[in-house]
C-alpha cells in the first residue's frame, strides 16, 4: 500500500512512501528525516498525519502486464479514460442467504459474505445499471464483455445490457463436470452457470477468433455449452476466493475474443483468475477490487508465475483440459512503448 505521510510543520512538506502499514510508512518517514538531516525544532512540528492513497496500484508486475487497484469499480474508472479490448466481470450473484452446500465430504454454508446477501430487485438492477453504464464508457468501440451470473442475477444483467445498447452476442452455459451434489434432494442439481456475451456497439464488428475454437474443439464448431470443471486444488496455492472461476473457463473466453496484446478490464477482480489466464495467454490486465485480503492474494498468484517452471506447469494443465492448444513460448513483450500513457502505471 502507498501511504501519504504528513509532517505538521511550518514548512508543511509531503512525502509519499511504500509501507505494509501505517505504522511502517510514519518509521519510514523518520528514516527520511534522519538520513537528510532535517531537524524540526519544537516551534516547527505541530503533528504527524498519515493517510493511505488509494488512488494508486495496489500492484503490477514487473513487466507491467498485470495491475490491480483497490477501490469500488465505478468510481475508480472515474478517474482516468482508457479503452479496453474485452472485459469480464463476475459481478456479486445476490445468492448468500443462508443456504448450505456440500464440499469436500462436508456440509458448508455457502454464504460468500456481505456484498452477496439477497436484495430487492430495484437494487439489483440500480447496481448492475450503474457498474455496467461506467465500464461501458471504457471499452473500445469493438470490444466486447463477458459476465458471469446464475438465474439469481443473470437476468438483471441482461436487461441492464439492452438498456445501455449493448448487442448480446451468446449465451453460454458452463456446465461442470464436477459440481456437488443437492443435499436437500427437493431440486435437481445446481450444475451450471451462464455467461452472456456481448459487444459494446450494435453495428461496430467484433473479434471472433473462430478457428481457434473450433481446433479446440476437435475441428468442430464450438458450441455455447462448455462442459469443463470447476476450480481444481492446483488454482488454490496462493488462498482461495469464495467465488473464483477456474483458469480454464478465462483461458476459453480470452483467446475467443481478444488478439495477443489486448488489454483487458476486470472490475470486480477478486483473487485476479482473469489477470492470470491474460498473462499466460500474453495479454495485459487491469483489475479492480474493494477487499485488500484478495488484492494481496492476486499479487501472490502474479508473483508466483514469474517463476517459470510454475508457469510452464499452469500452460501444460491448460492444454491437458483442452482450454488452449499445447503450449508454444507464450509471453508478454516488456517493450517499455507498449505501456507509455497509460494512466494507472
Amino acid at each position: 500500500m502507498r501511504y501519504n505521510v504528513t509532517i505538521e510543520e511550518t514548512l508543511a512538506r509531503t512525502v509519499q512512501v511504500e509501507a505494509g502499514s501505517q505504522r511502517d510508512a510514519e518509521l519510514a518517514v523518520r528514516r527520511l528525516y534522519r538520513d537528510s538531516e532535517i531537524i524540526l525544532s519544537c516551534d516547527d512540528y505541530v503533528a504527524t498525519r498519515i493517510t493511505a492513497d488509494e488512488g494508486g496500484p495496489y500492484y503490477k508486475s514487473p513487466s507491467n502486464d498485470f495491475t490491480v487497484i483497490q477501490g469500488d469499480c465505478v468510481e475508480t474508472l472515474s478517474k482516468f479514460r482508457f479503452g479496453f479490448d474485452m472485459v469480464f466481470a463476475d459481478p456479486p450473484y445476490f445468492l448468500s442467504g443462508g443456504g448450505i452446500s456440500y464440499q469436500s465430504g462436508k456440509v458448508v454454508c455457502v454464504d460468500k459474505g456481505e456484498w452477496d446477501k439477497p436484495t430487492t430487485t430495484e437494487n439489483m438492477d440500480a447496481f448492475n445499471y450503474r457498474w455496467l453504464s461506467a465500464v461501458r464508457d471504457h471499452m473500445k468501440e469493438d470490444a466486447t464483455i463477458w459476465i458471469s451470473g446464475t438465474h439469481h442475477n443473470i437476468f438483471s444483467v441482461q436487461q441492464q445490457l439492452l438498456k445501455l445498447g449493448f448487442k448480446i452476442l451468446n449465451v453460454v452455459t458452463w456446465a461442470k463436470t464436477n459440481p456437488p451434489p443437492n443435499i436437500s434432494c427437493r431440486y435437481f442439481t445446481y450444475s451450471t452457470e451462464f455467461i452472456i456475451w456481448a459487444r459494446k456497439q450494435q453495428k461496430v464488428p467484433h473479434f471472433f477468433n473462430y478457428e481457434l475454437m473450433k481446433e479446440l474443439n476437435g475441428n468442430k464448431q464450438m458450441t455455447d455449452v462448455w462442459r469443463l470443471p470447476a476450480i481444481g486444488i492446483w488454482e488454490k496455492s496462493c488462498g482461495k476466493h469464495p467465488t473464483q472461476k477456474p483458469l480454464a473457463v478465462l483461458a476459453r473466453l480470452i483467446q475467443a475474443s481478444t488478439r495477443q496484446g489486448a488489454w483487458i478490464l476486470d472490475p470486480f477482480s477478486g483473487s485476479g483468475t482473469t489477470g492470470i489466464a491474460a498473462n499466460l495467454l500474453g495479454r495485459r490486465y487491469l483489475g479492480l477490487e474493494i477487499e485488500e485480503e484478495y488484492l494481496a492474494m492476486s499479487r501472490a498468484r502474479r508473483e508466483e508465475i514469474e517463476n517459470s517452471d510454475v508457469r510452464s506447469a499452469y500452460l501444460e494443465r491448460l492444454a491437458k483440459a483442452g482450454a488452449i492448444l499445447p503450449p508454444d513460448p507464450l509471453f508478454v513483450s516488456e517493450d517499455e512503448e507498449l505501456y507509455y500513457g497509460v494512466p494507472w502505471i
